[in-house]
């Protein structure tokens, strides 16, 4: 049986993808606490904002829902050719 290598992602790219998004937000709330605009624009705006984070986080997860998915599936199909390959004998003579 082929084993897939599959790629991994290191610590830093961990880290890296924490930190812009935790730089990313808190520059939105800052900049929404300071906006010279009326409370109710700074709200609206704000829940914008939560729209668009959690809605991007579940984009995250239903993108590698399907990836993983389809790797399932590949591992399935290529374990079913792997055994009808290993079972079929061209030279047995069927009586």
């Amino acid at each position: 049986m082929t084993k897939s290598i599959q790629p991994r992602q290191t610590a830093a790219f961990y880290a890296q993808a924490v930190a812009s998004f935790a730089v990313s937000v808190s520059a939105m709330v800052m900049a929404l606490a300071y906006l010279p605009a009326q409370p109710w624009v700074r709200a609206f705006l704000a829940l914008g904002l939560l729209y668009v984070v959690t809605s991007t986080v579940v984009l995250c997860k239903v993108v590698r829902d399907r990836q993983e998915i389809s790797e399932v599936t590949n591992r399935v199909d290529q374990a079913r050719l792997d055994k009808l390959l290993t079972e079929h004998d061209p030279f047995k003579v069927n009586s």
